[in-house]
């Protein structure tokens, strides 16, 4: 994903435990439902908040701020070094912004009055989404993951009860994707049927990014 301006339509708010933005409802509807975007490594929250204008008028669409500041502009959810051929992440990291995330969500939804929220993300921001989504799966109804995968420390705080049965589960992934390759969005695949989770999974001819067709299944997907 690459960072676009954001419409002044949609305003910005940093009274929460993550800076964010928002776009609200175009339709009310009589439930209040809302999708929440983390970013990925080196990105904002303006990068998937440019989608929102795509997603159902119906939801709220809020795009959050990683709370690790890599340079002007580019922040992370953790610090990850790839040097090896194999992300290594800050595992101490990791686990301070889910414990943040987390308490956004229930931030937001006691703001906005939510009664279903999806939550999901962008590569690293889809690691953390499966991390919050897993290991809390009363806090959210599902989870978005756009070219992500399946942390072994994530598989290891999974909350196995009857909520995690109704967690729905969207999952993303180009087939040529330099960055995540794809056989990390199959390991997820293969461990999530493990957990019988309801799941949707697609593979896509494209790399390491978030085209058109993601954005149509993805609305199909949406309740």
């Amino acid at each position: 994903m690459t960072s676009t301006s954001v419409n002044k339509r949609n305003t910005s708010s940093n009274n929460l435990s993550l800076h964010y933005l928002v776009r609200e409802p175009k339709v009310k509807t009589a439930k209040h439902k809302a999708i929440i975007l983390l970013h990925g490594v080196g990105s904002n929250e303006q990068d998937l908040f440019s989608l929102a204008d795509h997603l159902p008028d119906s939801y709220y669409v809020i795009a959050a701020r990683g709370p690790f500041t890599l340079s002007a502009g580019r922040y992370a959810w953790y610090n990850v070094d790839f040097s090896t051929g194999k992300p290594v992440i800050n595992a101490e990291q990791e686990v301070s912004s889910r414990a943040v995330i987390k308490q956004f969500v229930a931030q937001v939804k006691q703001k906005y009055t939510l009664d279903e929220i999806y939550l999901g993300g962008f590569s690293q921001g889809a690691i953390m989404s499966y991390s919050v989504g897993l290991s809390n799966p009363e806090e959210v109804n599902g989870i978005i993951a756009l070219s992500g995968r399946v942390l072994e420390q994530t598989q290891q705080i999974v909350v196995r009860n009857e909520t995690l049965s109704q967690l729905r589960i969207f999952i993303a992934h180009g087939t040529h994707d330099g960055t995540l390759p794809v056989h990390y969005a199959r390991q997820a695949q293969a461990f999530l049927q493990t957990l019988h989770v309801p799941l949707t999974y697609h593979e896509y001819n494209m790399g390491h990014q978030v085209n058109g067709e993601v954005i149509q299944d993805l609305i199909h997907w949406l309740p």
